[in-house]
């Protein structure tokens, strides 16, 4: 089996001490490949670290809607000249939140439209955050999809509607699904997860946070993407080999042509 980690926030300090060994048990789980996620310039220079340090990685460049506020007057700068490494294979993680207030509202729009611009501009797909907001979320998105067509990029860690979800598959946009749609309480997730396209569907961990069923309440790491895969799988009527095929080939065709080989 093969199997992507498409979202993974491996500079994070939880993992300073032992990431050699977590990569390798992504590797004897079947995972070949994992794209380190950037949440702010330091974040997105450390993440195309790691790619140089490690082949099976690849990182993002962007500054998360709840740190827009701590940016400093060159971090976008540093971002865009991210975003020209062969390595950073995507733009983000980009969007808007409700649920914290660190960053206002306005400030968290204009950093997302950079983002989308930038991603016009270079072709790399963005990594779309979207929480407690789908309403505002989808404005932006529209505006954007009536003015320039379809947009190159990944709502990571679902958790929207099925409405939400159409309105993003119609745009262009692929579905991403983490560790939460194993949990018990997510029935309605569960039923949106069978209805994406197989050729928009991707799979990843977020790590370190919010671990799959079985391994809810330890620090998420990149081969527990299996189980969430093995939930999706299921709930779609195939097998696991099948699904880590196929969200294979859609990470490669999302991600700049990352060619991806088993583990």
């Amino acid at each position: 089996m093969i199997l992507i980690d498409t979202h993974a926030h491996l500079d994070d300090e939880r993992f300073a001490d032992d990431l050699p060994a977590v990569l390798e048990r992504a590797q004897a789980a079947g995972v070949a490949g994992a794209v380190a996620i950037g949440t702010a310039a330091a974040s997105s220079a450390a993440c195309l670290d790691l790619a140089r340090r490690f082949p099976m990685l690849r990182g993002s460049a962007g500054i998360h809607p709840n740190h827009a506020a701590e940016a400093g007057p060159n971090d976008w700068d540093a971002v865009v000249r991210l975003a020209d490494d062969p390595l950073v294979i995507a733009l983000g993680e980009t969007g808007l939140d409700r649920h914290w207030n660190f960053t206002p509202f306005p400030l968290q729009e204009e950093y997302f439209a950079r983002h989308l611009e930038l991603s016009r501009r270079t072709g790399l797909p963005v990594v779309i955050h979207s929480r407690e907001c789908d309403g505002d979320m989808l404005r932006m998105l529209k505006a954007d999809f009536e003015r320039h067509g379809p947009i190159r990029g990944v709502m990571h860690s679902f958790t929207g509607s099925a409405e939400l979800a159409n309105a993003c598959l119609a745009m262009g946009l692929y579905i991403s699904f983490a560790g939460m749609i194993t949990y018990k309480n997510a029935g309605t997730l569960r039923v949106v997860s069978e209805k994406v396209p197989a050729d928009r569907l991707l799979v990843e961990t977020d790590s370190p946070y919010l671990a799959p069923a079985p391994m809810r309440g330890k620090r998420n790491e990149p081969a527990f993407v299996v189980h969430t895969a093995a939930c999706v799988a299921q709930l779609r009527g195939i097998s696991p080999e099948q699904l880590g095929e196929q969200t294979t080939r859609n990470t490669s065709k999302l991600f700049a042509n990352w060619e991806l080989k088993p583990a």
